[in-house]
C-alpha cells in the first residue's frame, strides 16, 4: 500500500485485471487471522498519518483524486469504518436498551446497514448461506481493527510489533492439492482464552437479557444475543482452524 500510494503521487497509472488468479493461503487459526488483520489495519492507519501531507502537496495528482485518497481511501475506509462498526453495534446499541434517553432511528441501525449488506452480498451470491456468520465474525473483528487503527494513528507500543503469520506453504500437499492445517501449540490455560472477546460477550449478553426483561423503545435482544455468542465462542477459540477456502 505504501508503494502504491507513492507511485500514485508520482503520477503513475494502474490497470486492474480482475481475471488474473494467483494462489494464496489464508491464516489457519483465529489467532493468526487476528494478527494479520491487526497488521493490515495498523499499517494502513499509520500510512495515513505518514502520507497525508505528501498527498495534499503532490503536484501530479488532481484535487479530486486528493480528496478521494484522503477522505475515502484513508479516513473513511481505514479509520472511520472500523470505529463506527464497533462503537455503534457493540457500545451504543447495547447501552441504548438500558438508557431510555438514547433513541436510535431505524434507518440508522437497520435500513442503511441492510442496504450496505445487500450491495456487498450480491457480489458473491454463492456465499449467501454463510452471510449471517460473516456478519457476526466481522462484528468481532471490528474490535481488533479499531484497536489497530488507534495504534497506527498514535504509534503506540503495539505499532512496532510485527508477528508474521505462519503458513504451511507448499509443504506436505496431498493428492487433492489441499494443505494440512497448522497444529495448535500447547499453551497455558489462561493463554487459551481471548479475554477481550469474553469480556465483551458478557457485556452484550447482559444488555440483551436486560432488554428481554425490560422492553423499552428499542428491542435489540436477538441481535445482541447473537453478537454476544459470537464474541464468546471466539473468545474460547471455538473457531478452531479456519479452512483455507473460507471467504471472510
Amino acid at each position: 500500500m505504501d508503494l502504491a500510494v507513492r507511485a500514485t503521487l508520482k503520477g503513475w497509472k494502474f490497470i486492474y485485471l480482475g481475471d488474473v488468479r494467483v494462489k494464496s493461503e489464508l491464516p489457519s487459526t483465529y489467532e493468526a487471522y487476528c494478527r494479520q488483520q491487526f497488521r493490515w489495519a495498523c499499517g494502513s492507519a499509520n500510512l495515513f498519518r505518514k502520507m497525508i501531507w505528501e498527498v495534499l502537496a503532490a503536484k501530479k495528482v488532481s484535487p479530486l483524486k486528493k480528496i478521494y485518497m484522503v477522505y475515502s481511501f484513508f479516513l473513511v475506509r481505514r479509520v472511520v469504518a472500523p470505529a463506527v462498526a464497533f462503537i455503534l453495534y457493540n457500545v451504543i446499541i447495547p447501552l441504548s436498551v438500558m438508557i431510555p434517553e438514547i433513541f436510535l432511528p431505524t434507518w440508522g441501525v437497520a435500513y442503511i446497514p441492510t442496504a450496505l449488506f445487500i450491495v456487498t452480498a450480491i457480489r458473491n451470491p454463492e456465499n449467501l448461506h454463510i452471510a449471517p456468520l460473516w456478519i457476526l465474525f466481522e462484528s468481532v473483528m471490528s474490535m481488533h481493527r479499531l484497536r489497530a487503527a488507534v495504534a497506527g494513528l498514535l504509534q503506540l507500543q503495539e505499532f512496532n510489533q510485527w508477528i508474521v503469520t505462519q503458513k504451511v506453504g507448499n509443504n506436505a500437499f496431498d493428492e487433492n492439492k489441499e494443505a494440512p492445517l497448522l497444529q495448535k501449540s500447547r499453551k497455558r490455560l489462561i493463554n487459551r482464552f481471548n479475554l477481550p472477546e469474553i469480556g465483551l460477550s458478557v457485556f452484550l449478553i447482559f444488555c440483551a437479557s436486560y432488554n428481554l426483561v425490560f422492553h423499552g423503545k428499542n428491542s435489540f435482544y436477538i441481535n445482541l444475543y447473537l453478537q454476544g455468542l459470537a464474541f464468546f465462542l471466539l473468545g474460547l477459540n471455538c473457531g478452531g482452524n479456519l479452512p483455507g477456502h473460507c471467504c471472510f
